[in-house]
């Protein structure tokens, strides 16, 4: 229990209540007694010089014992809470009516007996001749013989007897009640307050728990509870709490998705170089047990098309690096203003043989006030020369191939189009997507990991590829870049 959040603030707050609560009991019980001493010691400020103008005490620079003797008693008998004394001009204790060994001081402190006389701030303490340590308030007046000071009346207003009454009222009944009735709202204080960090306190277990949940739960974020979200501290770090479970769980899932689409894209890898390994091995090994026996037409054949298949191998080797480097976070565009016109024509050239061999006419048609673009030029390279050589193989001969480039507010919106035999219906939805042997379907065809590629170079970009609905034969392939300045 002590170990919890809450033991430790109950058991603070139990500490400084009990502590206050001391506190102001030492500090009200000072105060009474300084206020009791004050208003006792205005009240009698005059008595010792009352006494001292009625009373003849010295007579030729000496005590008149009789009349001391006289006076002390009628005082102590009128008033036995006082003590009189009387104060040679050295401060020597003098003459006084206590019993025999009550007296502790044979001298006391004139300092604060001049400074009484002169009208200093009361309450005022003196020494106590009966005490060797002991202040206490009192009333002086000088004893003064033609001139002379001879000592001083030294009256002490709260002596043995009134402590002694004191100390009675304090044991009374109504301080005991006083006390009592203190402890109770002390007791209350401890109460209340424990019963608050019970409440808030609460709020925080209930934080605990959803965060020992989360794991649990599959780093789902917690069902949202009503009446939980207020605007204090606890509801603010419930908050964050929520969002960071919540971008755990979509970094979860990305992990998961990411981690489901490596295993699709291996196993779609092992299965395109499984066929043309396979087609290469196939042919190499009878090269190689039946030299003999092939003719040179043979002969050239089996090895065109270990050449082919070898050339498939390096190209999916190579797209497949080109995907896992795009697929690195650490690779970022190097954008550049550049025409993209001139990119194009610089593209087209490296086809115009292909083309050519297969009869497909290449198009470019980009609009005269086309404005350059803001992007990375081999990126942006490598998007057309994917675009270019997919439609290429898909377009029968004697077909065409045309590359638009249209000014799009701010943008520059750029067109792949041909007339080739076109992308089947089933095939459009994950056209980007590699089909996976391990959800099923593989087989049929696909747009390849070139597609792949353009679309993840242009998600850098913050553009996307698209395939676009059209009536007549063939596919287009469009997306935007943002023109420059």
């Amino acid at each position: 229990m002590i170990r919890s959040l809450y033991g430790r603030l109950a058991l603070v707050f139990a500490l400084l209540t009990l502590a206050c609560g001391g506190f102001t009991a030492w500090l009200y019980q000072d105060m009474a007694s300084r206020h009791q001493q004050e208003a006792l010691q205005r009240l009698s400020r005059d008595l010792a010089g009352h006494i001292a103008s009625h009373t003849d005490l010295v007579k030729e620079l000496k005590w008149n014992r009789p009349a001391v003797e006289q006076l002390f008693n009628m005082l102590m008998v009128v008033n036995p809470g006082i003590e009189v004394y009387l104060i040679k001009a050295n401060g020597h204790v003098d003459a006084h009516v206590a019993p025999p060994g009550a007296v502790k001081r044979e001298s006391v402190d004139l300092a604060p007996v001049s400074e009484f006389l002169a009208g200093g701030r009361l309450p005022l303490l003196g020494d106590d001749p009966r005490s060797p340590t002991a202040r206490k308030i009192f009333s002086a007046a000088p004893l003064i013989q033609d001139g002379h000071t001879v000592g001083y009346l030294y009256v002490i207003l709260a002596g043995e007897a009134y402590d002694r009454l004191a100390a009675d009222v304090w044991d009374s009944q109504a301080f005991a009640g006083g006390a009592k009735l203190m402890l109770a709202m002390l007791a209350l204080t401890l109460v209340a307050g424990l019963a608050a960090f019970a409440l808030i306190t609460r709020r925080l277990r209930h934080l605990t728990s959803e965060v020992a949940a989360l794991e649990a739960n599959g780093f789902q974020p917690p069902a949202e509870a009503p009446g939980q979200e207020n605007g204090d501290e606890i509801g603010t770090l419930r908050r964050a709490f929520r969002q960071m479970a919540e971008r755990i769980a979509a970094q979860m899932g990305e992990l998961k998705r990411q981690d489901e689409i490596r295993r699709e894209m291996v196993a779609n890898i092992s299965h395109d170089l499984r066929t043309p390994l396979t087609s290469l091995r196939g042919y190499l090994e009878t090269l190689k047990l039946k030299a003999g026996q092939l003719s040179e037409e043979d002969r050239a054949r089996y090895l065109d098309v270990a050449v082919r298949q070898s050339q498939k191998v390096s190209r999916l080797a190579q797209e497949l690096f080109e995907l896992a480097r795009l697929e690195c976070d650490a690779v970022k565009p190097q954008k550049e203003r550049f025409a993209l016109a001139e990119l194009l024509q610089d593209v087209l050239q490296k086809f115009e043989l292909a083309a050519r061999e297969k009869s497909v006419e290449l198009r470019a048609d980009a609009s005269p006030d086309l404005p350059p673009v803001l992007a990375d030029v081999g990126m942006i390279e490598r998007v057309l020369t994917n675009l270019i050589d997919n439609a290429l193989r898909h377009t029968s001969p004697d077909g065409w191939i045309r590359v638009e480039l249209r000014a799009d507010a701010g943008r520059v919106r750029v067109r792949v189009s041909d007339n080739g035999g076109g992308i089947p219906a089933e095939l459009r939805a994950d056209l980007f997507e590699r089909p996976s042997p391990l959800r099923g379907g593989y087989g049929r065809s696909s747009g390849g990991l070139g597609l792949i590629i353009v679309k993840r170079i242009l998600s850098l970009h913050d553009s996307v590829i698209r395939l676009e609905d059209r009536e007549e034969a063939g596919a287009a392939f469009s997306f935007v870049l943002p023109a420059a300045g």
